[in-house]
């Protein structure tokens, strides 16, 4: 697939540097339609092909009114890969929006996808989920905990859930939003717009357009908020090796 080098590149140095793929494992995408997860996808499948360390992928999309989603493209997508699709019906819309009728929703349905995917993760036999989290992501959910909970947190790079016996990895941690978004446009991925209510309505969508803003007046302000991060050793993160010429890093 053209306009993967650069993408490969991201994602194989975060693969590297936290280890987080071992021999024998079996990764499940959570492939929400999005442009982060479906470029994920690419990058994982391309790299299944060459890495050092053998592993097994398959894709796992959560549908959040069953049987309402058309996700024919991104199964054509998945055949093209070569990666084994699987689309878990569920009635998580319905609940949050019609049966409870939550005011503040997001915190709920994403704590009712995460199980869904990691239930359906096991039943498929895999012991890792890769999620479609990206550099952004990390900076706005770090400034987030920051702003609205007082207190230094985020994500991490990787993790283990002892419940479910899974591995969760964030092979994208690396990758800037800008470069995902070229990537998906140029390789013309099947991306879904959202159908959530809330959407674009969020603290994460306000806290976007702040850093955004911010970063503008003071050019690189993200990334030296990363690189506290990695210093801080904050949930994970760490600094591995210095940021290669903030110019692999920094929007041109």
């Amino acid at each position: 697939m053209e306009h993967i080098k650069r993408i490969l590149s991201f994602t194989r140095r975060a693969l590297d540097d936290y280890e987080m793929i071992r021999p024998g494992d079996r990764v499940a995408v959570g492939v929400s339609a999005g442009k982060d997860s479906l470029t994920l996808l690419c990058a994982m499948a391309e790299l299944r092909r060459f890495y050092p360390v053998p592993f097994e992928l398959v894709a796992v999309t959560i549908d959040m009114k069953a049987g309402e989603g058309d996700f024919s493209a991104i199964r054509a997508l998945c055949e093209k890969l070569d990666v084994p699709y699987h689309v878990i019906p569920t009635e998580i819309s319905h609940i949050i929006f019609d049966v409870r009728r939550e005011k503040n929703p997001c915190s709920l349905c994403a704590k009712m996808r995460r199980g869904a995917l990691h239930n359906a993760a096991k039943e498929l036999g895999c012991n890792v989920v890769a999620l479609g989290h990206h550099f952004d992501d990390a900076v706005e959910t770090f400034m987030l905990n920051l702003f609205f909970e007082g207190r230094l947190g985020c994500f991490s790079p990787v993790s283990y859930l002892s419940r479910t016996d899974l591995r969760l990895i964030r092979p994208m941690i690396y990758m800037p939003e800008k470069d995902v978004r070229y990537f998906a446009k140029k390789a013309e991925l099947p991306v879904l717009a959202s159908t959530c209510p809330a959407d674009g309505n969020t603290q994460r969508e306000e806290m976007k357009k702040l850093l955004a803003e911010l970063d503008r007046k003071h050019d690189g302000l993200r990334y030296r908020i990363f690189g506290a991060m990695q210093r801080g050793e904050i949930d994970g993160f760490r600094e591995i090796s210095p940021m290669k010429g903030k110019k692999e890093y920094r929007e041109e």
